[in-house]
């Protein structure tokens, strides 16, 4: 490769015509692949002669290069497949290359080399090992930053490695003593060089524990000297001289992420190995748990207060990020009794001086709100799960000490009312609003515990009689906005006096037109829980429209993941109520999709395209679109009754549907499948527009959607059955439907839930078209057998169900031609076997009514068409018609006894909230006695979670991890062989009933099971005595019973029937 040609290429993609640009970039496109291309990209990297912005390039080209082609697969390209010889010269030079670069090159080649030791190390790079440690016992500082730096990429690659992890056990007491001893030279440096090596000590460290702990590192010989430089690093003071004055960029400032990961490793080790409550009885890191906590533990505990008394007393800055980890780990001390012995005298410091500043309203806060309230929203308000959050982290601390430790919990709620009485006594302008913020967030988080308490929960009416209603009118917003969230958090409060119920209602309907953005948000999120109050929904009737023309202002404005299930709630609640303007309100839905879709823009062509804030936003995107996607389902299921409604709301939907298919917007295919499930599902017929859809479904599952199979199902099986007529006449959509069953039961791509996807779109092409689909009869039980053929070919109960009722369905659509086609392809005999040997399996009314008329469309095939393996085992048919039979009334009672606890569920959340439990408070001041009283309250009926202060805490879930691990203890002591005998008889009895469908509908739904045996008994008696006696020849006389007892019901039926015509 002719390095000077390559440089200039390189150099022509930074020039100002753009079509030089292209041109240079087009060739370097074709040279992907070429032998040398990379090597001469290395020598370009490496030579301190070429401009920086070549070499830049040239290590961006070389890095994506790298990522791409050095791993091969099966789809790689034989052109592109890097050559054995290359790889070897770039795995020989990569360290001295990163030797030789500067920060900005150095960065790509990085990445470069995590991805060789990720595929390559150890068996196919030997000598890297040697390489590094060459690097590292040099005397040059700076060789030994990149000595540092390439082992950090060998303990990344070990980072979540389960298995396999031997190499870095080596890697451990080869290196680890090396390392930790520049580190204990560098910790009393000042420089910046320093701080950087001592970062990349650190996260070496952090790599090797964050699966496993090795026996090395739990040796006090390893434990002590780390844990001291651990502890050397918290506790050292930043050197001042050349820090930002920016806290952003203070807090990436070397020194501060070398502290940070000093802290992730030390509550790594106590929160995942060194915390004996968070363990199981079984775990091997119990013993060095209860060593750690006794010796280690409780250093590190004093440490951490120190530093949060110098953040107290304004001595020091502690990042957001450390604050967060020092909250973490104060969270999991909680827990051992050993700790918290230590941490309890601190815990009302800790609350006052610690927690509460972190909760009230910062500067920092009012800056956001001011300058961006729609991050303000994202970061304050429609927060899922934040772990890198500092107030996050410390009201995860209040509330598990508040949880667990009862004099805690006196504490927090001491702190916030005086706070809030503080607040109410001083003149106005002498109120802190933002310390008043901080007392409602603490009493906010403590709502569930406060709820479960009737004699606390009685006390909170005057409570937000006092503190929270007056809140509505403050001149403050974010006070405003803390109302509407109070009002939600307790959202299962029940007033006794109806009065402040209306109170909360009209505080919040004015909070929604607040200017404030934030403000109408909150008002908003918390109106879902008002509606359980049934004085609030008629209250609520005569605003629905302008609610729900502000939920969609506030919609457009911001995508709020929570506010799409709030206009969900209210579509459903209030679905008649809406029906004047549905139309109008779907229209507005529609738009407001599109018009998320329009901000989406471009999907970016790889992952090295997308920033995390990119791709954040686009998340953003994506969750509120799918949630306007699932209100305007809600809404057409909410109309079904209303048929000239229906037909305007699926033309105002047209769009979406057709936008997210042709664009190919995949992570919207479920919710657009939901929409065209209800679009045909609701009205029971299928519209001409719908019809235009289908082709478009079709289109789009052939190009983008083969792995939605189980999402189109429902749509596809609507289209057969509300549009059957239609169906039957037209050719080419029957052999979409059929191409969709065939591309999903040959596909290597798919699994067996999709399969039986595929083989219930056969079974609605089967049932509904009895008599036009002959042409496909035999290609559709070609794709079953090739499943159904081999004995091991099917591995689950299901697919194995699905498959053989395919077949049945064949039986029941034309039983002469199936049983011909078995016999002409000799799988009679094994569809007969597996049949009648997973009789057991056909537990649903569906399954038992599809055997039943499947069997009887058998007893009305002429004897002499007949295959041999049925003529000889005539009888038996008959048998499985009984046995179908005497299961038919416990699957009836069974899907029966469904149906109505799905209509017990569905009155039960109407009314689950008409009776109330409160207990009215008798006084608006809740001093500390009152509060005593109250925890002291013996008329509880909740267990309380308070442990004594000398026992440990248990998180929620630990019984069952407990009883986890003990069962893959016996497991492991089992004898091999005894595990793997008789497996396939453990998953029959393992095996569950197939779960009723409730909602599922076919033609067999008004067919009688009992008229049709009647028909076909009596006809073949009649007609074919022969046959006849053949059938019931081996009858017992039970048997010989219950035939006449099907024959009298068949009877009745027929009779009860004909009546009612």
């Amino acid at each position: 490769m002719d390095v000077q040609a390559l440089y200039h290429l390189f150099q022509s993609t930074f020039q100002s015509d753009a079509n030089v640009r292209i041109q240079a970039e087009l060739q370097l496109k074709q040279l992907e692949g070429t032998q040398g291309t990379l090597l001469a990209s290395m020598q370009i990297i490496g030579s301190e002669e070429s401009d920086m912005h070549v070499r830049q390039a040239a290590s961006i080209y070389f890095k994506n290069a790298i990522k791409r082609y050095w791993y091969e697969n099966e789809s790689t390209p034989a052109h592109l497949k890097i050559a054995e010889a290359d790889k070897d010269t770039i795995k020989a030079n990569i360290l001295q290359l990163l030797a030789s670069t500067p920060t900005i090159v150095r960065t790509q080649l990085l990445t470069v080399l995590g991805v060789i030791l990720a595929n390559d190390f150890p068996t196919k790079y030997p000598g890297y090992l040697a390489q590094v440690q060459t690097l590292l016992q040099s005397q040059d500082p700076k060789i030994v930053f990149i000595g540092l730096l390439a082992l950090k990429e060998t303990t990344r690659v070990y980072k979540f490695k389960v298995s396999d992890r031997e190499p870095l056990d080596e890697i451990i007491g080869t290196f680890f003593p090396a390392i930790q001893q520049i580190g204990a030279g560098l910790i009393n440096a000042n420089n910046v060089e320093a701080a950087e090596m001592l970062k990349i000590i650190f996260k070496c460290y952090h790599h090797t524990i964050q699966i496993d702990l090795s026996e090395r590192q739990r040796d006090s010989a390893s434990l002590v000297p780390w844990g001291t430089l651990f502890i050397q690093m918290i506790e050292k003071p930043i050197p001042t001289e050349g820090l930002p004055a920016d806290l952003e960029e203070l807090e990436k400032h070397p020194w501060w992420k070398a502290k940070r990961w000093a802290y992730q490793c030390l509550n790594r080790l106590y929160t995942r190995y060194g915390n004996p409550p968070a363990l199981t009885s079984e775990s091997k890191f119990k013993e060095f748990a209860n060593g750690f906590v006794r010796n280690f533990a409780p250093n590190i505990l004093s440490a951490y207060l120190k530093q949060v008394e110098l953040w107290v007393a304004k001595q020091t800055w502690l990042s957001p990020r450390v604050l967060c980890l020092i909250g973490n780990f104060f969270e999991e001390s909680v827990k051992d009794k050993n700790i918290w012995s230590i941490m309890k005298p601190h815990s009302e410091t800790l609350i006052t001086h610690f927690v509460f500043p972190q909760l009230c309203f910062t500067a920092a806060d009012e800056a956001l709100w001011v300058d961006d309230a729609v991050e303000y929203i994202h970061a304050k308000i429609e927060v899922i799960e934040d772990f890198t959050s500092p107030t996050a982290s410390a009201t995860s601390f209040m509330t598990t000490m508040a949880r667990y430790r009862q004099n805690s919990f006196m504490q927090i709620l001491n702190l916030a009312n005086s706070v809030l009485q503080k607040y109410n006594d001083a003149p106005v302008d002498a109120k802190n609003p933002r310390e008043k913020d901080g007392a409602l967030v603490m009493v906010g988080a403590l709502a569930p515990l406060i709820l479960r308490k009737k004699s606390l929960a009685s006390m909170m009416e005057p409570f937000f009689v006092n503190h929270i209603f007056p809140d509505f009118k403050s001149q403050y917003p974010f006070l405003r906005a803390r109302a509407c969230d109070m009002v939600n958090k307790f959202s299962d409060l029940d007033f006794e006096d109806t009065n402040n119920v209306g109170v909360a209602f009209t505080g919040l309907m004015e909070c929604l037109r607040d200017e404030e953005l934030p403000v109408k948000v909150t008002a908003a999120l918390a109106l879902r829980p008002m509606i359980r109050h049934e004085a609030v929904c008629e209250a609520m009737k005569p605003h629905l429209q302008f609610i729900m023309h502000e939920f969609l202002a506030i919609t457009n404005k911001i995508d709020v993941d929570t506010l799409a299930n709030v206009m969900e709630e209210f579509v459903e609640v209030f679905a008649q109520d809406l029906a004047p303007f549905a139309v109008q309100l779907c229209e507005q839905l529609r738009d407001t999709f599109l018009r998320i879709c329009a901000d989406m823009g471009p999907t970016a062509e790889s992952v090295d395209d997308y920033s995390d804030a990119a791709a954040d936003e686009a998340a953003d995107k994506t969750m509120a679109a799918m949630g306007v996607l699932k209100t305007m389902g809600t809404l057409i299921l909410s109309l079904e009754s209303t048929p000239e409604v229906l037909n305007q709301l699926e033309i105002a939907l047209l769009p979406v549907i057709t936008h997210t298919l042709q664009n190919s917007i995949i992570d919207l295919f479920d919710g657009v499948f939901e929409i065209i499930d209800s679009c045909t599902f609701s009205g029971k017929s299928i519209s001409v527009n719908m019809w235009g859809i289908l082709e478009l479904i079709y289109k789009t599952f052939k190009e983008s959607a083969l792995d939605f199979m189980e999402e189109m199902l429902p749509s596809l099986d609507n289209y057969i059955s509300y549009g059957k007529d239609v169906f039957c006449q037209n050719e080419n959509l029957q052999h979409m439907m059929y191409d969709i069953i065939e591309t999903v039961m040959k596909s290597d791509r798919l699994g067996e839930n999709d399969r039986v996807c595929a083989c219930k779109l056969a079974e609605s092409l089967l049932l509904n078209c009895r008599g036009h689909v002959d042409k496909y009869l035999a290609p559709i039980l070609g794709l079953v057998f090739e499943y159904l053929g081999p004995e091991d070919r099917i591995q689950t109960i299901e697919f194995r169900v699905q498959a053989i009722e395919v077949v049945m369905n064949a039986l029941y659509y034309n039983a002469a031609a199936t049983l011909r086609l078995l016999e002409e392809s000799g799988q009679t005999q094994r569809f007969l076997t597996v049949w009648f040997g997973n009789l057991d399996k056909f537990s649903r009314v569906h399954d038992k009514k599809l055997s039943i008329v499947a069997l009887c469309s058998i007893l009305n095939v002429p004897v002499e068409q007949l295959p041999a393996a049925l003529q000889s085992g005539w009888p038996q048919v008959l048998d499985g018609l009984l046995t179908n039979f005497e299961g038919l009334p416990v699957a009836q009672a069974k899907r029966k006894e469904m149906e109505k606890m799905y209509n017990i569920v569905s009155d039960d959340d109407s009314d689950s909230d008409s009776d109330s439990d409160s207990d009215s408070g008798e006084d608006s001041d809740d001093d500390e006695d009152e509060l005593e009283a109250a925890l002291a309250g013996e008329d509880d009926d909740v267990e309380e979670e308070w442990v004594d202060d000398e026992e440990d805490v248990y998180d929620e879930g630990h019984e069952y991890l407990e009883f986890l691990a003990q069962q893959a203890a016996k497991r492991a002591n089992d004898a091999e062989g005894e595990e793997n005998d008789d497996e396939d008889e453990d998953e029959e009895e393992d095996f569950d009933d197939l779960e009723e469908e409730i909602y599922f509908e076919s033609p067999l739904d008004s067919l009688d099971p009992y008229v049709i045996f009647r028909e076909v008994f009596t006809g073949l008696q009649q007609h074919n005595p022969a046959s006849y006696n053949e059938l019931t020849k081996a009858t017992t006389p039970a048997q010989q019973e219950f035939i006449m007892h099907l024959l009298e019901v068949g009877e009745l039926n027929a009779a009860a029937a004909a009546e009612s015509a």
